[in-house]
Protein backbone atom coordinates (compact mmCIF):
# COMPACT_ATOMS: atom_id res chain seq x y z
CA UNK A 1 0.00 0.00 0.00
CA UNK A 2 1.29 3.93 -1.21
CA UNK A 3 2.72 5.93 2.26
CA UNK A 4 1.52 8.80 2.90
CA UNK A 5 3.42 12.00 1.40
CA UNK A 6 5.47 14.06 3.25
CA UNK A 7 5.32 17.70 3.27
CA UNK A 8 8.70 19.75 4.56
CA UNK A 9 7.34 23.31 5.12
CA UNK A 10 10.74 25.73 5.10
CA UNK A 11 9.90 29.21 6.54
CA UNK A 12 12.19 31.25 9.10
CA UNK A 13 8.73 32.77 10.98
CA UNK A 14 7.68 30.24 13.21
CA UNK A 15 4.02 31.49 13.46
CA UNK A 16 4.03 31.33 9.90
CA UNK A 17 5.24 27.37 9.65
CA UNK A 18 3.11 26.23 12.05
CA UNK A 19 -0.07 27.63 11.02
CA UNK A 20 1.06 26.02 7.71
CA UNK A 21 1.61 22.77 9.26
CA UNK A 22 -1.41 22.86 11.07
CA UNK A 23 -3.33 23.13 8.20
CA UNK A 24 -1.87 20.81 6.13
CA UNK A 25 -2.16 18.32 8.57
CA UNK A 26 -5.96 18.39 9.42
CA UNK A 27 -5.97 17.69 5.60
CA UNK A 28 -4.34 14.33 6.00
CA UNK A 29 -0.82 15.78 5.15
CA UNK A 30 2.40 14.65 6.22
CA UNK A 31 4.00 17.09 7.61
CA UNK A 32 7.42 18.63 9.12
CA UNK A 33 9.06 21.96 9.75
CA UNK A 34 12.27 23.76 9.22
CA UNK A 35 13.33 27.38 10.21
CA UNK A 36 16.17 27.59 7.47
CA UNK A 37 16.96 26.35 3.96
CA UNK A 38 20.39 24.93 5.63
CA UNK A 39 18.29 22.89 8.27
CA UNK A 40 15.79 21.17 5.51
CA UNK A 41 18.64 20.47 3.28
CA UNK A 42 19.90 18.24 5.74
CA UNK A 43 16.83 15.95 5.56
CA UNK A 44 16.05 15.84 1.73
CA UNK A 45 17.71 13.86 -0.71
CA UNK A 46 16.73 13.09 -4.28
CA UNK A 47 14.45 10.49 -3.26
CA UNK A 48 12.54 12.58 -0.65
CA UNK A 49 8.92 10.61 -0.52
CA UNK A 50 6.92 14.28 -0.78
CA UNK A 51 6.82 17.59 -1.66
CA UNK A 52 8.48 21.14 -0.32
CA UNK A 53 6.79 24.48 0.46
CA UNK A 54 9.29 27.65 1.07
CA UNK A 55 8.80 30.99 1.72
CA UNK A 56 10.93 33.16 -0.33
CA UNK A 57 12.52 35.90 1.85
CA UNK A 58 14.67 34.07 4.22
CA UNK A 59 18.07 34.99 5.91
CA UNK A 60 21.38 33.24 5.13
CA UNK A 61 19.77 30.45 2.65
CA UNK A 62 16.97 32.16 0.55
CA UNK A 63 14.05 30.42 -0.99
CA UNK A 64 15.58 30.78 -4.99
CA UNK A 65 18.93 29.66 -3.62
CA UNK A 66 17.11 26.73 -1.96
CA UNK A 67 15.19 25.95 -5.46
CA UNK A 68 18.07 25.80 -6.96
CA UNK A 69 19.63 23.62 -4.71
CA UNK A 70 16.99 21.22 -5.12
CA UNK A 71 16.88 21.24 -8.28
CA UNK A 72 19.94 19.86 -8.83
CA UNK A 73 19.25 17.24 -6.11
CA UNK A 74 16.47 16.42 -7.82
CA UNK A 75 14.76 17.56 -11.16
CA UNK A 76 11.23 16.19 -10.62
CA UNK A 77 10.69 17.23 -6.71
CA UNK A 78 8.19 19.81 -6.45
CA UNK A 79 8.71 22.93 -4.69
CA UNK A 80 5.59 25.01 -4.07
CA UNK A 81 7.13 29.09 -3.25
CA UNK A 82 5.09 31.61 -0.99
CA UNK A 83 6.03 35.43 -2.23
CA UNK A 84 5.42 38.37 -0.42
CA UNK A 85 2.15 40.72 -1.78
CA UNK A 86 2.95 42.08 -5.25
CA UNK A 87 6.55 40.10 -5.67
CA UNK A 88 5.49 39.02 -9.19
CA UNK A 89 8.89 39.15 -11.30
CA UNK A 90 10.54 36.49 -7.76
CA UNK A 91 7.43 34.04 -8.40
CA UNK A 92 7.94 34.43 -12.64
CA UNK A 93 11.71 33.99 -11.49
CA UNK A 94 11.02 31.04 -9.35
CA UNK A 95 8.70 29.41 -12.24
CA UNK A 96 11.17 29.74 -14.61
CA UNK A 97 13.85 27.79 -12.37
CA UNK A 98 10.79 25.08 -11.44
CA UNK A 99 9.16 25.56 -8.94
CA UNK A 100 5.66 23.71 -8.94
CA UNK A 101 3.53 26.62 -8.49
CA UNK A 102 3.76 29.90 -6.26
CA UNK A 103 1.63 31.20 -3.91
CA UNK A 104 1.18 35.06 -3.21
CA UNK A 105 0.81 36.41 0.84
CA UNK A 106 -1.63 36.14 2.44
CA UNK A 107 -2.97 32.81 0.51
CA UNK A 108 -6.03 31.07 0.60
CA UNK A 109 -5.91 27.59 2.97
CA UNK A 110 -7.83 26.12 0.35
CA UNK A 111 -5.77 27.04 -2.34
CA UNK A 112 -2.45 25.64 -0.61
CA UNK A 113 -4.47 22.37 0.14
CA UNK A 114 -5.43 21.75 -3.47
CA UNK A 115 -1.49 22.79 -4.93
CA UNK A 116 -0.49 19.98 -2.16
CA UNK A 117 -2.86 17.49 -3.51
CA UNK A 118 -1.64 17.98 -6.65
CA UNK A 119 1.99 18.38 -6.21
CA UNK A 120 1.99 15.43 -4.20
CA UNK A 121 -0.06 13.42 -6.86
CA UNK A 122 2.69 14.13 -9.15
CA UNK A 123 5.61 13.35 -6.74
CA UNK A 124 4.10 10.01 -6.29
CA UNK A 125 3.77 9.03 -10.15
CA UNK A 126 7.63 10.35 -10.24
CA UNK A 127 8.67 8.15 -7.38
CA UNK A 128 6.68 5.65 -8.50
CA UNK A 129 7.90 5.80 -12.14
CA UNK A 130 11.59 5.69 -10.55
CA UNK A 131 10.77 2.63 -8.74
CA UNK A 132 9.84 1.00 -11.52
CA UNK A 133 12.55 2.08 -13.67
CA UNK A 134 15.09 0.95 -11.26
CA UNK A 135 13.52 -2.34 -11.34
CA UNK A 136 13.39 -2.92 -14.56
CA UNK A 137 17.10 -2.39 -14.98
CA UNK A 138 17.60 -5.02 -11.95
CA UNK A 139 18.47 -8.14 -13.44
CA UNK A 140 17.99 -10.13 -10.10
CA UNK A 141 14.70 -8.30 -8.99
CA UNK A 142 13.57 -8.97 -12.78
CA UNK A 143 14.08 -12.48 -12.54
CA UNK A 144 11.95 -12.63 -9.31
CA UNK A 145 9.18 -11.41 -11.28
CA UNK A 146 9.08 -14.63 -13.34
CA UNK A 147 7.75 -16.61 -10.93
CA UNK A 148 7.87 -20.20 -11.15
CA UNK A 149 9.68 -23.49 -10.90
CA UNK A 150 7.78 -25.59 -13.74
CA UNK A 151 9.95 -26.94 -16.60
CA UNK A 152 8.57 -24.79 -19.03
CA UNK A 153 8.95 -21.58 -16.74
CA UNK A 154 13.04 -22.79 -16.12
CA UNK A 155 13.46 -23.48 -19.83
CA UNK A 156 12.10 -19.65 -20.57
CA UNK A 157 14.62 -18.59 -17.35
CA UNK A 158 17.18 -20.47 -19.33
CA UNK A 159 16.31 -18.99 -22.63
CA UNK A 160 16.29 -15.00 -21.16
CA UNK A 161 19.80 -15.53 -19.87
CA UNK A 162 21.20 -17.25 -23.30
CA UNK A 163 19.31 -14.68 -25.34
CA UNK A 164 19.77 -11.68 -23.43
CA UNK A 165 23.50 -12.07 -23.72
CA UNK A 166 23.45 -12.70 -27.68
CA UNK A 167 23.47 -9.69 -29.81
CA UNK A 168 20.94 -10.54 -32.15
CA UNK A 169 16.99 -8.72 -32.37
CA UNK A 170 14.74 -11.00 -30.68
CA UNK A 171 10.95 -12.15 -31.50
CA UNK A 172 8.82 -12.66 -28.46
CA UNK A 173 5.92 -15.07 -29.26
CA UNK A 174 2.87 -16.32 -27.17
CA UNK A 175 -0.79 -15.94 -26.49
CA UNK A 176 -2.20 -12.86 -25.11
CA UNK A 177 -1.59 -12.21 -21.17
CA UNK A 178 1.50 -14.66 -20.87
CA UNK A 179 4.09 -11.66 -19.85
CA UNK A 180 5.45 -11.10 -23.24
CA UNK A 181 6.57 -7.52 -22.18
CA UNK A 182 8.37 -8.61 -18.59
CA UNK A 183 10.25 -10.66 -20.88
CA UNK A 184 11.29 -8.09 -23.22
CA UNK A 185 12.65 -6.09 -19.67
CA UNK A 186 13.90 -9.31 -18.77
CA UNK A 187 16.45 -9.62 -21.60
CA UNK A 188 16.99 -5.72 -21.94
CA UNK A 189 18.04 -6.40 -18.05
CA UNK A 190 20.57 -9.40 -18.40
CA UNK A 191 22.08 -7.76 -21.49
CA UNK A 192 25.25 -5.81 -22.10
CA UNK A 193 23.06 -2.63 -23.45
CA UNK A 194 21.08 -2.93 -19.13
CA UNK A 195 22.75 0.95 -18.63
CA UNK A 196 21.27 2.14 -22.02
CA UNK A 197 18.07 3.16 -23.17
CA UNK A 198 14.76 0.78 -23.22
CA UNK A 199 12.32 1.51 -25.25
CA UNK A 200 8.45 0.53 -25.90
CA UNK A 201 6.34 1.43 -28.60
CA UNK A 202 3.04 -0.53 -29.22
CA UNK A 203 2.44 -0.61 -33.08
CA UNK A 204 -1.23 -0.77 -32.31
CA UNK A 205 -1.57 2.29 -30.92
CA UNK A 206 -1.64 4.70 -33.54
CA UNK A 207 -2.65 5.08 -37.35
CA UNK A 208 -0.19 3.97 -40.05
CA UNK A 209 1.25 8.06 -40.29
CA UNK A 210 1.34 8.49 -36.64
CA UNK A 211 3.07 5.75 -35.96
CA UNK A 212 5.46 5.83 -39.03
CA UNK A 213 6.49 9.62 -37.32
CA UNK A 214 6.94 8.08 -33.63
CA UNK A 215 9.23 5.25 -34.77
CA UNK A 216 11.35 7.33 -37.40
CA UNK A 217 10.53 10.74 -37.40
CA UNK A 218 10.35 14.16 -38.01
CA UNK A 219 8.43 14.27 -34.79
CA UNK A 220 5.95 17.11 -34.57
CA UNK A 221 5.80 20.26 -32.18
CA UNK A 222 5.64 19.00 -28.49
CA UNK A 223 5.96 15.22 -29.56
CA UNK A 224 9.36 13.05 -27.79
CA UNK A 225 11.89 12.10 -30.26
CA UNK A 226 11.33 9.02 -32.63
CA UNK A 227 11.72 5.60 -31.40
CA UNK A 228 14.84 4.63 -33.13
CA UNK A 229 16.54 8.01 -32.37
CA UNK A 230 15.64 7.37 -28.74
CA UNK A 231 16.48 3.97 -28.01
CA UNK A 232 19.76 4.49 -30.37
CA UNK A 233 22.43 2.13 -28.44
CA UNK A 234 20.08 0.11 -26.66
CA UNK A 235 16.85 -1.56 -27.18
CA UNK A 236 13.56 -0.91 -28.73
CA UNK A 237 10.76 -2.93 -28.02
CA UNK A 238 7.97 -3.78 -30.67
CA UNK A 239 5.03 -4.94 -29.49
CA UNK A 240 2.21 -5.88 -31.64
CA UNK A 241 4.66 -6.12 -34.26
CA UNK A 242 2.06 -7.99 -36.52
CA UNK A 243 0.17 -4.40 -36.83
CA UNK A 244 2.91 -3.28 -38.65
CA UNK A 245 1.70 -2.02 -42.46
CA UNK A 246 3.61 -3.44 -45.11
CA UNK A 247 5.44 -0.30 -45.77
CA UNK A 248 6.85 0.01 -42.20
CA UNK A 249 7.78 -3.64 -42.47
CA UNK A 250 9.80 -2.31 -45.05
CA UNK A 251 11.26 0.60 -43.50
CA UNK A 252 11.55 -1.19 -40.30
CA UNK A 253 14.03 -3.71 -42.67
CA UNK A 254 15.52 -0.73 -44.14
CA UNK A 255 16.65 0.61 -40.55
CA UNK A 256 17.90 -2.77 -39.36
CA UNK A 257 20.07 -3.00 -42.28
CA UNK A 258 21.53 0.14 -41.91
CA UNK A 259 22.81 -0.71 -38.33
CA UNK A 260 25.38 -3.21 -39.67
CA UNK A 261 26.74 -6.30 -37.71
CA UNK A 262 26.28 -5.79 -34.45
CA UNK A 263 23.28 -3.61 -34.56
CA UNK A 264 23.76 -0.49 -32.91
CA UNK A 265 19.82 -0.82 -30.97
CA UNK A 266 18.52 -4.18 -30.66
CA UNK A 267 15.12 -4.87 -31.59
CA UNK A 268 12.34 -7.07 -30.28
CA UNK A 269 9.32 -7.41 -31.87
CA UNK A 270 6.44 -8.61 -29.96
CA UNK A 271 4.21 -10.87 -31.36
CA UNK A 272 0.75 -11.80 -30.11
CA UNK A 273 -1.05 -13.92 -33.36
CA UNK A 274 -2.33 -17.16 -31.53
CA UNK A 275 -5.45 -17.19 -34.08
CA UNK A 276 -5.59 -20.90 -35.86
CA UNK A 277 -3.47 -21.39 -38.97
CA UNK A 278 -2.23 -17.87 -38.27
CA UNK A 279 1.79 -16.81 -36.89
CA UNK A 280 4.10 -14.29 -36.91
CA UNK A 281 5.94 -15.62 -40.03
CA UNK A 282 2.45 -15.22 -41.72
CA UNK A 283 2.05 -11.88 -41.08
CA UNK A 284 5.15 -10.46 -42.02
CA UNK A 285 7.12 -9.85 -44.87
CA UNK A 286 10.03 -13.15 -45.08
CA UNK A 287 13.14 -10.95 -44.84
CA UNK A 288 11.88 -9.12 -41.62
CA UNK A 289 10.88 -11.97 -39.98
CA UNK A 290 13.81 -14.29 -40.48
CA UNK A 291 16.01 -10.83 -39.53
CA UNK A 292 14.29 -10.85 -36.06
CA UNK A 293 13.35 -14.76 -35.28
CA UNK A 294 16.99 -16.08 -35.52
CA UNK A 295 16.74 -14.96 -32.57
CA UNK A 296 13.61 -16.60 -31.07
CA UNK A 297 11.10 -17.28 -27.54
CA UNK A 298 7.76 -18.56 -27.14
CA UNK A 299 6.36 -17.75 -23.77
CA UNK A 300 4.75 -20.54 -22.39
CA UNK A 301 0.77 -20.43 -21.74
CA UNK A 302 -0.55 -20.67 -17.99
CA UNK A 303 -2.46 -23.91 -18.21
CA UNK A 304 0.81 -25.71 -19.42
CA UNK A 305 2.65 -24.46 -16.11
CA UNK A 306 1.56 -26.89 -13.46
CA UNK A 307 2.02 -26.37 -10.08
CA UNK A 308 3.15 -22.51 -10.97
CA UNK A 309 -0.27 -21.80 -10.97
CA UNK A 310 -0.91 -22.23 -7.39
CA UNK A 311 2.05 -20.80 -6.45
CA UNK A 312 0.77 -17.26 -8.58
CA UNK A 313 -2.54 -17.29 -7.24
CA UNK A 314 -1.07 -17.64 -3.91
CA UNK A 315 1.21 -14.84 -4.17
CA UNK A 316 -1.31 -12.74 -6.43
CA UNK A 317 -3.80 -13.18 -3.66
CA UNK A 318 -1.96 -12.14 -0.49
CA UNK A 319 -0.47 -8.62 -2.06
CA UNK A 320 -4.12 -8.37 -3.09
CA UNK A 321 -5.32 -9.45 0.25
CA UNK A 322 -2.49 -6.61 2.01
CA UNK A 323 -3.83 -3.70 -0.59
CA UNK A 324 -7.42 -4.02 0.49
CA UNK A 325 -6.97 -5.03 4.37
CA UNK A 326 -8.23 -8.64 4.35
CA UNK A 327 -7.56 -11.81 5.10
CA UNK A 328 -5.76 -13.80 2.22
CA UNK A 329 -8.66 -16.73 0.92
CA UNK A 330 -7.72 -20.51 1.75
CA UNK A 331 -7.93 -22.22 -1.01
CA UNK A 332 -9.28 -25.91 -0.42
CA UNK A 333 -8.57 -29.15 -2.30
CA UNK A 334 -11.00 -29.10 -4.67
CA UNK A 335 -10.42 -25.49 -5.66
CA UNK A 336 -6.62 -26.05 -5.88
CA UNK A 337 -7.89 -29.17 -9.05
CA UNK A 338 -10.01 -26.54 -10.10
CA UNK A 339 -7.50 -24.08 -10.48
CA UNK A 340 -5.23 -26.49 -12.06
CA UNK A 341 -7.36 -28.02 -14.63
CA UNK A 342 -8.98 -24.42 -15.73
CA UNK A 343 -7.80 -23.60 -19.72
CA UNK A 344 -7.06 -20.01 -18.96
CA UNK A 345 -7.07 -18.07 -22.15
CA UNK A 346 -6.51 -15.20 -20.73
CA UNK A 347 -2.97 -16.68 -18.74
CA UNK A 348 -1.81 -14.60 -16.35
CA UNK A 349 -3.88 -11.69 -16.79
CA UNK A 350 -6.89 -13.21 -16.13
CA UNK A 351 -5.51 -15.52 -13.46
CA UNK A 352 -4.49 -11.66 -11.72
CA UNK A 353 -8.26 -10.44 -12.11
CA UNK A 354 -9.50 -13.68 -10.56
CA UNK A 355 -7.20 -13.78 -7.39
CA UNK A 356 -8.30 -10.61 -7.14
CA UNK A 357 -11.98 -11.01 -7.18
CA UNK A 358 -11.27 -14.08 -5.02
CA UNK A 359 -9.89 -11.86 -2.00
CA UNK A 360 -12.99 -9.06 -2.48
CA UNK A 361 -15.39 -11.95 -2.21
CA UNK A 362 -13.47 -13.75 0.73
CA UNK A 363 -13.86 -10.20 2.13
CA UNK A 364 -17.73 -10.11 1.59
CA UNK A 365 -17.84 -14.17 2.56
CA UNK A 366 -19.24 -15.01 -0.14
CA UNK A 367 -18.88 -16.96 -4.04
CA UNK A 368 -16.28 -19.40 -4.35
CA UNK A 369 -13.38 -19.53 -6.90
CA UNK A 370 -15.44 -22.26 -9.14
CA UNK A 371 -18.12 -19.23 -9.44
CA UNK A 372 -15.23 -16.78 -10.63
CA UNK A 373 -13.62 -19.77 -13.63
CA UNK A 374 -17.19 -20.01 -14.82
CA UNK A 375 -17.48 -16.47 -14.90
CA UNK A 376 -14.60 -16.07 -16.79
CA UNK A 377 -16.26 -18.36 -19.55
CA UNK A 378 -18.32 -16.24 -21.65
CA UNK A 379 -18.91 -19.27 -24.16
CA UNK A 380 -21.13 -22.05 -22.62
CA UNK A 381 -19.28 -24.18 -25.93
CA UNK A 382 -15.87 -23.74 -23.94
CA UNK A 383 -15.45 -26.06 -21.55
CA UNK A 384 -14.43 -24.49 -17.71
CA UNK A 385 -12.09 -27.13 -17.64
CA UNK A 386 -8.92 -27.94 -19.79
CA UNK A 387 -9.01 -31.18 -21.65
CA UNK A 388 -5.34 -31.72 -21.50
CA UNK A 389 -4.91 -34.62 -19.10
CA UNK A 390 -3.10 -34.46 -15.61
CA UNK A 391 -1.99 -37.52 -13.56
CA UNK A 392 -3.73 -37.57 -9.97
CA UNK A 393 -0.26 -36.96 -8.78
CA UNK A 394 0.48 -33.79 -9.95
CA UNK A 395 -2.79 -32.36 -8.54
CA UNK A 396 -1.55 -33.47 -5.20
CA UNK A 397 1.99 -32.59 -5.44
CA UNK A 398 0.59 -29.05 -6.20
CA UNK A 399 -1.84 -29.09 -3.37
CA UNK A 400 0.91 -30.52 -0.88
CA UNK A 401 3.18 -27.84 -1.61
CA UNK A 402 0.73 -24.66 -1.52
CA UNK A 403 -0.41 -26.03 1.37
CA UNK A 404 3.22 -25.92 3.01
CA UNK A 405 3.98 -23.00 1.67
CA UNK A 406 0.73 -20.61 2.33
CA UNK A 407 1.38 -22.34 6.34
CA UNK A 408 5.11 -21.48 6.59
CA UNK A 409 4.06 -17.96 5.30
CA UNK A 410 1.16 -17.79 7.53
CA UNK A 411 3.92 -19.18 10.78
CA UNK A 412 6.61 -16.98 9.54
CA UNK A 413 8.64 -20.10 8.80
CA UNK A 414 8.15 -21.50 12.69
CA UNK A 415 8.77 -25.40 12.02
CA UNK A 416 7.10 -26.40 15.26
CA UNK A 417 3.74 -24.38 14.21
CA UNK A 418 3.38 -26.00 10.80
CA UNK A 419 4.49 -29.56 12.27
CA UNK A 420 1.57 -28.80 14.48
CA UNK A 421 -0.84 -27.57 11.96
CA UNK A 422 -0.51 -30.03 9.47
CA UNK A 423 0.65 -33.18 11.90
CA UNK A 424 3.85 -33.62 10.62
CA UNK A 425 6.73 -35.16 11.64
CA UNK A 426 10.07 -33.18 11.74
CA UNK A 427 11.79 -35.44 9.29
CA UNK A 428 8.62 -35.68 6.54
CA UNK A 429 8.45 -32.13 6.56
CA UNK A 430 11.76 -31.23 6.21
CA UNK A 431 12.19 -34.03 3.08
CA UNK A 432 8.45 -32.19 1.56
CA UNK A 433 9.93 -29.47 1.90
CA UNK A 434 13.66 -30.48 0.17
CA UNK A 435 11.35 -31.99 -2.44
CA UNK A 436 9.44 -28.76 -3.55
CA UNK A 437 12.64 -26.70 -3.05
CA UNK A 438 11.08 -24.40 -0.07
CA UNK A 439 13.80 -22.87 2.34
CA UNK A 440 12.76 -21.93 5.31
CA UNK A 441 14.72 -19.16 5.29
CA UNK A 442 12.75 -17.56 2.71
CA UNK A 443 9.61 -17.40 5.60
CA UNK A 444 11.89 -16.00 8.21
Amino acid sequence: MSKAMKIAIIDDEKDMRQSISQWLALSGFDTETYASAEDALKGINADYPGIIVSDVRMPGMDGMQLLRKLKSLDSTLPVIMITGHGDVPMAVEAMRVGAFDFLEKPFNPDRMTDLAKKATQARRLALDSRALRRELSDRDALMRKLIGSSPAMERLKEDILDLGSAEGHILIEGETGTGKTLVAHALHAVSARASRRFVLMSCSAYDDETLTRRLFGPPQQDEPLPAMEEARGGTLVLEDIEALAPSLQARLLTAINEQGTPSETRIIGICNLQEEGKSCETVLRPDLFYRLAALRINVPPLRQRGEDILTLFTRLSEQFAEEYGCETPEVSAQEAAQLLQAPWPGNVRQLINVAERAVLQNRRGTGTIASLLMADTDDSSKPAMTTEGKPLKEFVEAFERMLIDNTMRRHKGSIVAVMEELCLPRRTLNEKMAKYNLSRSDYL
